[in-house]
């Protein structure tokens, strides 16, 4: 059964920093994509960031291209997200999502089938 758990989020002043932290378990397949996804309230679920497992390759979405990193650590069967520079607007329950790394779309909700339950990240100012 594949279980992905998050950890990590909190409340941070703007300009902070928080690591989001994926544990993925369960999960046969050694070539997957991982994602960060979050929603704020009243807003889609969005991707922010995702990796590739076997190669490391990453992308990001627009709005967090040069603050946020994605990382991941194969040895633990752990993925991370880096955020600096936070923002208000980073406000949201962020997701971690595992699927398929040869479906199209790498931020696209569709394209991950397994899920965590959330951890909430608030940035005050």
């Amino acid at each position: 059964q594949v279980q992905l758990v998050e950890s990590g989020g909190g409340s941070v002043q703007a300009g902070g920093s928080l690591r989001l932290s994926c544990v993925v378990s369960g999960y046969t397949r050694n070539n997957k994509r991982v994602a960060w996804f979050r929603q704020a309230p009243g807003k889609e679920r969005e991707g922010v960031a995702a990796i590739y497992s076997f190669s490391g390759h990453a992308v990001y979405a627009d709005s967090v291209q040069g603050r946020f990193t994605i990382s991941q650590d194969n040895a633990k069967n752990t993925f991370y997200l880096q955020m600096n520079s936070l923002k208000l607007d980073d406000t949201a329950m962020y997701y971690c999502a595992a699927g398929s790394p040869y479906l199209n779309g790498d931020l696209s909700r569709r394209n991950y089938n397994d899920w965590g339950q959330g951890t909430q990240v608030t940035v005050s100012s």
